[in-house]
């Protein structure tokens, strides 16, 4: 039957559901192993959320329910494509994946140190940065006592690499 023809408080909401840290198409998703456990547990805490559900309108459960499912498909969708990198194997004198990196802004002589991590592990208030972001990718390669010029959109920051690790 058309849902053209069902009355309208029996129509199924579709559930709005905010979109995860942006990945662009084609680029891998890469993930530390912290990322991985961060993913999973969202994952659990959702299934746990969807399985103790207890609503007396069973219209606002079923709601809910494919609020939180769609969460899960997106969530699982993302775990799937995950590829873990083992720090360990990362080049010690070198930024790659998931170095922290401590950096000195040439122009005010503040030291920063970031960690490049997964999409959805950043969090700058944590220090972590995207590997996509343009920080990451002008750090990428570089040794200790680079350099590293980063254009913004209306001003330039020079870094100096001060100190490279993997924890």
């Amino acid at each position: 039957m058309s849902r053209g023809f069902v009355k309208e408080g029996d129509q199924e909401e579709i559930p709005m559901v905010p979109s995860r840290a942006d990945l662009p198409a084609g680029i891998t998703n890469y993930v530390t192993k912290v990322g991985l456990d961060q993913l999973l547990a969202e994952k659990q805490m959702l299934v746990d959320e969807r399985n103790n559900l207890n609503m007396a309108n069973e219209n606002e459960r079923r709601i809910a329910l494919n609020h939180i499912n769609a969460k899960l498909q997106l969530l699982n969708n993302r775990i799937t494509e995950a590829r873990v990198v083992n720090l360990n194997e990362q080049p010690k004198n070198e930024i790659r994946f998931g170095a922290s990196i401590t950096l000195r802004n040439q122009d005010t002589q503040r030291i920063q140190t970031f960690q490049i991590v997964g999409v959805d592990e950043a969090d700058i208030s944590l220090g972590k940065i995207s590997f996509i972001s343009p920080l990451a990718k002008v750090l990428t390669k570089k040794k200790a006592g680079d350099k590293v010029v980063l254009t913004l959109a209306r001003e330039v920051r020079v870094f100096e690499i001060m100190n490279i690790a993997y924890k």
